[in-house]
């Protein structure tokens, strides 16, 4: 059995359409969004069992929410029920050398207020293979924090794989305790580690020498990355992998995309030139969830894995909204090199 749990919050996304800025907007669209969802969204459209697990409030928001994700064939059987609200995020998005804003209105959602034990995570994971979390669910809350480490735990014991985004969001900490305090001792149980250059630098002081992503124009060097991959997995020996994706920012709708998986050796994947970015948000989620479906099916060809996350996540920036909606055979006319765009009939 194949299925993988995510656990983490979903958010309803308010966005200003056609790039305008907020104080232009009279409407904004409505969707839904969060880094384990989307990560679910991905993994169900794959044809891969998922369970997704979160709080949410009794109420119709709530309800149009999970209506959404039973949409995409996930699984919401075992959300818990309860608290006041759903988190928003608002989005404005931005063009050329405006960048995007993110404003949070998420405070006391009800996933904020979880505490250990309102999951029944050893029956959740009776018959799931892998579970995956971010760093945005311990930045939530403590109760929060202490939840993703029981169930990181109780994987562990259930020999369940356990993946992590790390998903450093420094607006996000705020109940008093710091990204570097409580990360660590989530971490060490995490059989693979998905993050970034800025991650591994906030978060565990980790950084390839002499980099700056501010200012790469759209070059990265795939190969200054696997001394931060060496030094993750000294730090976190049970990691098997550690990945790290590279974004080369010429503007926000031009960048260059690609990754690297080290494991027994530096895997590095192709670079794509994404000349017209739709939507880049929820970019990284559908890099994970190819990822997860990457190394559940192709168990012994890291680098086909691996490629598999980048094709994937380069065609989730042509999709509005935070879920990737695109099937495996699309993402594998795009390894194959079919990055033309010609009318399917």
């Amino acid at each position: 059995m194949n299925k993988v749990v995510t656990f983490g919050e979903i958010m309803l996304r308010l966005a200003t359409p056609d790039y305008l800025r907020f104080m232009q907007s009279n409407s904004l669209n409505a969707t839904f969004g969060g880094g384990e969802a989307n990560v679910a969204v991905s993994l169900a459209n794959y044809g891969i069992p998922t369970d997704y697990i979160t709080r949410l409030p009794k109420n119709d928001v709530a309800e149009w929410c999970i209506s959404e994700l039973r949409k995409y064939d996930v699984g919401t059987q075992n959300i818990v029920r309860g608290g006041d609200r759903v988190g928003i995020y608002f989005l404005e998005t931005g063009a050329v050398a405006r960048a995007s804003k993110v404003v949070y209105d998420r405070a006391g959602s009800s996933i904020a207020e979880i505490k250990p034990g309102m999951v029944d995570w050893k029956a959740i994971f009776k018959d799931a293979a892998w579970f995956h979390w971010t760093g945005i669910t311990p930045a939530l809350s403590q109760g929060a924090a202490d939840a993703c480490l029981e169930a990181i735990q109780i994987a562990n014991e259930m020999g369940v794989t356990v993946s992590c985004d790390l998903n450093f969001r420094k607006n996000l900490w705020k109940y008093g305790k710091t990204a570097s305090e409580v990360m660590p001792a989530l971490v060490e149980g995490c059989d693979i580690i998905l993050g970034n250059e800025e991650d591994c630098e906030k978060v565990f002081g980790v950084k390839p020498e002499g980099f700056d992503a501010t200012h790469t124009g759209g070059e990265v060097n795939a190969a200054e990355f696997e001394s931060v991959c060496r030094q993750m997995m000294e730090k976190f020996p049970r990691a098997q992998k550690v990945i790290i994706t590279l974004r080369g920012a010429i503007n926000a709708n031009h960048n260059t995309w690609g990754g690297v998986l080290y494991s027994d050796k530096l895997y590095q994947s192709p670079r794509y030139d994404i000349t017209h970015i739709v939507d880049r948000v929820g970019g990284g989620d559908s890099f994970m969830g190819g990822l997860i479906y990457g190394l559940l099916t192709y168990p012994d060809d890291d680098q086909k894995a691996l490629d598999f996350a980048v094709a994937a996540s380069c065609l989730k920036h042509t999709i509005y909204g935070d879920f990737n909606l695109v099937t495996v055979a699309e993402v594998e006319n795009l390894m194959k090199g079919d990055g033309s765009g010609r009318v399917s009939r």
